[in-house]
C-alpha cells in the first residue's frame, strides 16, 4: 500500500505548494482524524482544501481520534501511547476500507517535519508489519514561515541562532540562554510569565480568513493578544497561534 503525507500549510486553502496540489490529485482516499470536540473542527478545512484543488474522484474517511490523557507529569509516555492508539485506528481503516491499488493521503497541518505526529504514526504502522505500507512526504508551508511573512521578519539575528520551542518548554529554554525564540503550542501564553522585557510578533489561525496579528512590547500588547486570540477561537471554534519572542 502506498501513502502520501502532504503538508497543506497552516490553514488557508491557497497556501499549498504546487507539489502538494499534484500530490492531492494522486490520492484515492484521504484519512482524516476527527478530534470530536463538538466545534467547527479541522476536518472541514481539510475537506475544503480537497474541493478547491482536486479535479478527479476521491474519498474521505473520517477516523475518530483516540482520547489523550493530558496529565503533565507523564507527558512523554502519554504522547507515545496516543501515537500507538492512533496507529492502530489508522491500520484498521487501511485493512478494512482501502482497496488494493489505492493510494492513501494524510493531510498534514503545516509541515510534516514540525510538531506533527503523522510521520511517527505511519512509522508505527510499518513497524507493526500488519499492513505493507510505503510512503513519501511532501513538505508544506509552516505557521513559522507564515508568521515571518506576515510580520515581514527575518527570524534570526545576523549570524545568530533561533530556538523553536513550545510553551511547555519556554521557561527552561530562556533560562538556558535563549533570547530569540519561536514558540508554538502555547495555549496559556507562557511568555507572560517570563522576567524582563520582551518584544513579540504573534499570529493566530494564519492563512485563514480569521487570521489575527499583533506585534509590540509584550508588556504593552498582552491584552490585545488575549482579545485577538479570543476572536479567532470564537470565529472557528479553535485557535492555533505562533509567535516570535525576542529579549528587548
Amino acid at each position: 500500500m502506498r501513502a502520501r503525507l502532504i503538508g497543506i500549510g497552516p490553514g488557508g486553502p491557497d497556501e499549498l505548494t504546487v507539489a502538494a496540489v499534484h500530490a492531492l490529485n494522486d490520492v484515492d482516499v484521504f484519512l482524516v482524524a476527527d478530534k470530536q470536540r463538538g466545534v467547527d473542527d479541522l476536518v472541514s478545512v481539510r475537506e475544503e482544501i480537497c474541493r478547491r484543488h482536486i479535479t478527479g474522484e476521491y474519498r474521505v474517511i473520517v477516523v475518530p481520534d483516540p482520547p489523550r490523557d493530558r496529565a503533565p507529569e507523564r507527558y512523554g509516555n502519554e504522547v507515545r501511547d496516543w501515537h500507538a492508539a492512533r496507529a492502530e485506528a489508522y491500520e484498521t481503516v487501511l485493512r478494512e476500507q482501502v482497496l488494493d491499488g489505492e493510494t492513501v493521503g494524510f493531510l498534514v497541518w503545516g509541515d510534516p517535519s514540525l510538531y506533527d505526529s503523522t510521520i511517527r504514526v505511519v512509522e508505527r504502522i510499518r513497524e507493526r508489519g500488519i499492513v505493507d505500507l510505503d510512503y513519501d512526504v511532501i513538505p508544506g508551508v509552516s505557521s513559522v514561515q507564515m508568521l515571518a511573512a506576515r510580520h515581514r521578519l527575518v527570524l534570526n539575528r545576523i549570524g545568530g541562532p533561533i530556538t523553536i520551542t513550545t510553551g511547555r518548554r519556554l521557561a527552561r529554554d530562556v533560562a538556558a540562554g535563549g533570547d530569540n525564540l519561536v514558540v508554538m503550542l502555547d495555549g496559556g501564553l507562557a511568555c507572560t510569565e517570563l522576567p524582563g522585557e520582551w518584544d513579540i510578533w504573534w499570529g493566530a489561525n494564519l492563512g485563514t480568513s480569521d487570521e489575527e496579528l499583533v506585534a509590540g512590547r509584550l508588556s504593552e500588547v498582552r491584552g490585545r493578544i488575549e482579545a485577538a486570540r479570543a476572536r479567532s477561537k470564537s470565529a472557528r471554534g479553535w485557535v492555533m497561534d505562533t509567535y516570535l519572542l525576542r529579549r528587548a
